[in-house]
Order: C-alpha cells, then sequence, then structure tokens
C-alpha cells in the first residue's frame, strides 16, 4: 500500500481524485507537460471499473456521439508500448454485431448506419460472409454488422501499466485512501483523506491525509454524486452493476470480438483459450456496498446466449464469475469538463464503453487544462447540475 505517511503534501499543481483509466490519463499528460500531480485513490490504481471491466475495445457497443472518441482511443490502446511505457495485451481483432430475428436484423442496420455517420467503418454481411469471418457463429444467424476497427485489452493489466508510467512522470500516488473532504483554502483546494489498510478492511485506519493542490480533478466514477456534493455540486450518477463469466481454457473456437444487436452480449476469446462473457446483465449490488452478488436467471440468461451464438461453448465449464460497477448519467453521457461555479475544477466520468474511450478522454481533459484547443469537443457537466434537496455548505473557503 502507498498510503501516506505524513499529513501534507504539497502543494501540488493538480489533485486527481480517482484512478481509474480517465483519472490517471488525465494526471499523466499533466504531468509530463511539467505539472505536479497527486492521484488519490479510494482503492488501487485502475482497480475498480478499469480494472474488473472486459477490456472490449468495440465500436458496436460505443454510443454512436461516441464513436470518434473511442476511434482515437482504440488507436492508442494499440499503441501503450509507445505513450504509457508498456503494453496490456492489446489485440486488434474483427468485430461482428449480430441479429438472430428479423427486429433484431432492423435493429442491427440502423445501429450500424448511426455510428457510420459518426466514422465508424462497418459493413453489413450476410450469413454466409459473416460464416467466413467466423466460422463457429451458428448458421441461424440472419445478418451481421463487420467492423475492423475492435479488439480487446487485459484490464487486469491496466492498473500495473499506469502505476509504472505515473511514478515514472514523477505523480505521488496515494492508494487505499477514500476522500473526505474537499475546501478551499485560499484559492487552493485542499483534500482530506483517510488512508486504510486494505488487508484489515475499511474500518482499519493507517493515516489521514490532506492535499493541497491549485487544480482539481474529479474522476472517481460511481463515486463522483457523494464526491461532487463536496463541491456543493449536484449531479445524480447511477450505478451499474455489469455481470462477467469466464470459462476455463477451451481449444479456439473464436477468433472476433462478438455482439448482439440488442446488446446483451460482449464475447471473446483470449490467447490462453479462455473465453470473457459480458454484455451488461445486471447483478446486486451499489456503490456503498459495491458488488454483492450475481442474480441466477441473469447468469443463466447470459450464459444460454453465449451458447446460442457460439455453439461450441455448450461444452466450456465457467471457472469464475465477477460483478464490475459502471457509472451512468441522466442523459447516458459523459461528463468531461469544468465544473459550473467554481474555479480550475473539472470533472471527468460516466463514458459509456468507458475503457474503450477512456485514454482518450483523459487526454482530451488534460489539453484542455493546459490551455490548447481539445481535439473534439468536451460534453459540459452543467447540463446535468439539479437542485439540492436541501440546503448544503459550500466548500469551506477560509484563510488557514
Amino acid at each position: 500500500m502507498n498510503a501516506p505517511s505524513e499529513a501534507l503534501h504539497g502543494p501540488f499543481d493538480v489533485a486527481v481524485v480517482g484512478g481509474g483509466v480517465m483519472g490517471c490519463t488525465s494526471a499523466l499528460f499533466l504531468a509530463r507537460a511539467g505539472m505536479r500531480v497527486a492521484v488519490i485513490e479510494r482503492g488501487a490504481l485502475c482497480r475498480a471499473a478499469s480494472g474488473v471491466n472486459a477490456g472490449t475495445l468495440t465500436l458496436h457497443m460505443t454510443r454512436a456521439a461516441l464513436v470518434p472518441y473511442a476511434i482515437r482511443a482504440w488507436k492508442m490502446w494499440m499503441e501503450t508500448d509507445q505513450w504509457l511505457g508498456q503494453g496490456v495485451l492489446a489485440t486488434a481483432a474483427p468485430g461482428l454485431s449480430l441479429a438472430f430475428t428479423e427486429a433484431e436484423r432492423e435493429l442491427l442496420r440502423a445501429r450500424a448506419a448511426a455510428r457510420r455517420e459518426y466514422g465508424a467503418q462497418i459493413d453489413l454481411l450476410e450469413r454466409d460472409a459473416a460464416l467466413a469471418v467466423e466460422p463457429g457463429l451458428n448458421p441461424a444467424m440472419l445478418e451481421a454488422a463487420f467492423c475492423a476497427t475492435d479488439g480487446f485489452a487485459s484490464a487486469y493489466l491496466t492498473g500495473r501499466a499506469y502505476h509504472a508510467a505515473l511514478r515514472e512522470a514523477g505523480v505521488r500516488i496515494v492508494e487505499q485512501t477514500p476522500v473526505t473532504r474537499i475546501d478551499r483554502v485560499n484559492g487552493r483546494y485542499r483534500v482530506f483523506g483517510q488512508a486504510r489498510d486494505p488487508e484489515s478492511g475499511p474500518e482499519s485506519a493507517a493515516a489521514s491525509l490532506r492535499i493541497d493542490a491549485k487544480r482539481l480533478v474529479m474522476a472517481g466514477g460511481v463515486w463522483l454524486e457523494p464526491l461532487l456534493a463536496m463541491l456543493d455540486v449536484h449531479i445524480p450518477v447511477k450505478t451499474l452493476v455489469n455481470q462477467l463469466i469466464v470459462t476455463e481454457r477451451m481449444p479456439p473456437i473464436m477468433r472476433s470480438v462478438l455482439s448482439i444487436a440488442n446488446g446483451l452480449l460482449s464475447m471473446k476469446q483470449f490467447a490462453n483459450g479462455s473465453v470473457l462473457i459480458g454484455g451488461g446483465w445486471q447483478g446486486v449490488g451499489d456503490r456503498i456496498r459495491g458488488p454483492v452478488e450475481t442474480i441466477p436467471q441473469n447468469l443463466t440468461g447470459n450464459l444460454r446466449l453465449a451458447q446460442h451464438v457460439i455453439p461450441a461453448l455448450a461444452k466450456a465449464r465457467v471457472a469464475r464469475i465477477w460483478l464490475g460497477l459502471e457509472a451512468e448519467t441522466a442523459d447516458a453521457m459523459p461528463m468531461l469538463g469544468a465544473l459550473p461555479g467554481l474555479t480550475d475544477a473539472w470533472v471527468i466520468g460516466c463514458v459509456h464503453s468507458g475503457y474503450t474511450s477512456g485514454p482518450y478522454m483523459g487526454k482530451l481533459l488534460a489539453q484542455t487544462m493546459l490551455g490548447e484547443a481539445p481535439e473534439l469537443p468536451l460534453f459540459d457537466p452543467a447540463r446535468l447540475v439539479v437542485q439540492a434537496a436541501a440546503p448544503a455548505l459550500t466548500p469551506r473557503e477560509n484563510t488557514e
């Protein structure tokens, strides 16, 4: 654990609250531009949503308006050895989104057309052409959407890569330290946290934390709602509890990244033979308790759908099931930009298919904070602000 041993670190140019892919990428580019940066993470770096997702890098499951961001992020993932310093087993593979019914075919065509309008190179394939790409498919499939810009990375290796890159860039990494309060002091942000021993549970406090920084980036994922409330900014954030399944190792049964037009399946096979099955089927949990347990009918439904798409999966044995938390805003679009009513404070998060687009979103925010013109537009969080149900204290302003 990298817990702080003293009460005060700083002053920093930037404090980043949240150590997932988006927060870490912002921190990395800011540090390389010469800023002194601290990252404060409630758990371990890139081990929440950024570490337990399926690692899919697909345009088929990216919202149409986010396709330009995902295309640029896909390229970043394929080149992590160049800008991050080490690889994360990023693998380019063709992607197929499938239709088995006429209703799904209609949906498939509509979604492909919408993504093409935003720059995705997606072609429609009849059954025989799709079977030539992926021979293991159920021949009952009617039509497929094909995209060459697809693939996957190892979410598990992501934290290791970012940890090394941030350290090399001189970023102060503080892990296992939930933020408990944020004040405004002499024109700076003062971030308070309580470190904990991960081996002894959340109630085992090891040390207190206080970091002063001129600028603040809120990148806390599903915890953004309570974190932003510390700044008297009230934005509802929904917590999704996504189910993931991995099989034991199997002989090669697929060579593409597969999904269903209705969005209820995401599937790929890794080099070691294991098959990862997802698709947003929900489990039990929330941001307070974390992931709790799977829902049996969702588990069997996900498996049956996967076996319907690739019949050879009927022989697979499940090795492990887990749940990952994902954040979503009221309009299911990201928060990315300056926080309303505050100076030198920004937010980044709630990106649908956030792992896919995460590195590029973080790069965009860093560009903006450095005074550069971002390559693509941001997503103003002001549109999501709601009136607080009860009066709340503003960040404490004092002259300590």
